[in-house]
């Protein structure tokens, strides 16, 4: 299993002076460790090893052979000038390039080849902090066309990376989606969305993210057809979380508005910077920090992504399941 992607994919620990670049986030982006985000539960599911990080392994044929997590917290689909050291998916993709020459060299480029072809899965989750970014600068106008636009570029981006990644062998893949953002600690803050104890999302940025879901799953399913012995999934990952916000009773969900670890108003205007923040009991959560769902969301959607059962219909056209166990 390879993993790229941005915060939803990695808790720090593959992000180069990640307490200096990030301390305006989270220094704790994740509930604990790294077990609590959804690839690795789903890493778990199909009996692997959690990947681990590309700046932890040795180049070894051994270890690549296991899987590495590319992934960057803070990394966008776009190069970030004004934060140059956050990673953008072009340099994950360098970074893939490198191991599958590594896997050349050491194993001959006929069996790095079909390793790749028939054993490899790759796991890409992107898009989430270039909308962070873009609401975060934008918050006192509101996003405006700019998200429109950017919808586009960045699924062409994310289109480019699949046939990229294609030509070098990569046959069978699982996309996120966008969670719904409108519904994080951070921007109900921000937008005012609060009301006694209920959530009011923010609707202008929840209708972007399902802007860009939908163009990201229609470009995935020509993919599909037009790269006929490859295998892409698009995994679904706001539809879940939003019944899981509508009706949280059901899912043994409390609290669907505050933060469980971070600052201010819902504890969504500053992230977890300490433990010691953290509330009672996390799994009565919906999100763990200003932006990111906590463990008991994560394994719902896990189980989901997995089987198709309980949420189902998350992943299309097929389960992440069926996907590890097909030829």
């Amino acid at each position: 299993m390879y993993i790229m992607g941005d915060s939803t994919v990695d808790c720090g620990e593959n992000t180069l002076f990640f307490p200096y670049l990030l301390r305006n986030l989270s220094l704790h982006p994740c509930e604990g460790s790294p077990s609590s985000i959804l690839p690795h539960l789903l890493a778990k599911k199909i009996g692997l090893p959690y990947p681990i990080p590309f700046y932890s392994q040795n180049g070894s044929s051994e270890v690549l052979e296991r899987g590495i997590n590319l992934g960057s917290t803070g990394a966008t689909i776009l190069s970030n000038p004004t934060t140059p050291l956050l990673q953008s998916l072009n340099q994950q993709l360098r970074q893939v390039f490198e191991i599958f020459q590594l896997l050349q060299l050491e194993l001959s480029q006929e069996t790095a080849n079909e390793f790749i072809r028939s054993s490899t899965l790759f796991y890409i989750s992107f898009g989430k902090d270039d909308y962070i970014n873009l609401f975060q600068r934008k918050s006192t106008n509101g996003p405006g066309s700019d998200a429109e636009k950017l919808s586009r570029i960045l699924v062409d981006q994310m289109t480019n990376a699949i046939e990229y990644l294609y030509d070098s062998n990569v046959r069978k893949f699982v996309f996120m989606g966008i969670l719904p953002l409108g519904c994080a600690p951070r921007f109900l803050h921000a937008t005012n969305g609060s009301v006694a104890d209920e959530v009011v999302c923010a609707a202008d940025i929840n209708n972007f993210v399902l802007e860009y879901n939908a163009y990201l799953e229609q470009r995935i399913v020509r993919l599909g057809m037009k790269l006929s012995d490859a295998q892409l999934i698009f995994c679904d990952f706001y539809r879940p979380m939003m019944e899981i916000i509508n009706n949280p009773s059901t899912y043994g969900i409390k609290n669907v508005k505050n933060a469980c670890c971070g600052e201010g108003t819902d504890s969504g205007l500053r992230g977890c910077m300490s433990m010691n923040l953290a509330c009672a009991d996390p799994s009565t959560h919906v999100w763990w920090d200003q932006f990111n769902p906590g463990l008991a969301v994560s394994s719902l959607i896990a189980d989901s992504a997995w089987s198709g059962e309980l949420l189902p219909d998350i992943c299309r056209p097929t389960t992440v399941q069926n996907l590890v166990s097909s030829v």
